[in-house]
């Protein structure tokens, strides 16, 4: 599960509109590889901003739902909470707070973190055929982070249980611009 929050969303071309250009946004995803090719599976994708959700699902036929979300950040400690209000959808939820600890180094291509972290394409299914697009962003750059606490039913509204250990986490140290190109059939 991967909460974070967007700005300056916008297609290619256009300028962001203020408003319609930021989202909190929650990922239920997995890491998968295609003919050599790592990638992001995602099985969900809640986000707050209702036109950022239509767009998703129609431009890349993912299963963006609609949430109501909130971000906090005081001192060191982040708190993230989404409920899930997408018309027709199961509910689902998630809340979790976490302290934000020291900048990280870049990471080692051989490592975990690396394998969970830098992903340059998503992969998708749409009417039966399998699609990939390509995402470009430079390395991220990340801090540590420590779990202070949270619950979730996100896990479970897709038939998953939860790990029995404690979460890998990390948190964003600084912004990061990402594009996203067109959907391919792979």
């Amino acid at each position: 599960m991967t909460p974070f929050t967007m700005s300056g969303i916008r297609p290619v071309l256009f300028p962001p509109l203020p408003g319609l250009s930021q989202s909190h946004e929650l990922n239920v995803r997995t890491y998968v590889h295609l003919d050599g090719v790592p990638g992001v599976w995602f099985f969900s994708l809640d986000a707050s901003n209702p036109l950022a959700v239509w767009g998703a699902r129609l431009g890349f036929h993912l299963p963006y739902f609609q949430a109501r979300m909130h971000l906090r950040e005081h001192n060191q400690l982040t708190h993230f909470t989404s409920t899930r209000k997408h018309p027709g959808s199961p509910p689902a939820a998630f809340s979790a707070t976490w302290s934000i600890g020291n900048r990280l180094p870049p990471l080692a291509p051989d490592s975990l973190d690396f394998f969970l972290i830098e992903r340059y394409c998503l992969y998708t299914v749409h009417d039966g055929q399998l699609y990939r697009a390509r995402i470009f962003h430079p390395p991220w750059p990340l801090c540590t982070a420590a779990l202070v606490g949270h619950a979730s039913t996100m896990l479970e509204h897709h038939g998953l249980s939860a790990p029995g250990e404690a979460p890998l986490l990390h948190s964003q140290a600084a912004p990061l611009t990402v594009g996203v190109w067109r959907l391919k059939k792979v």
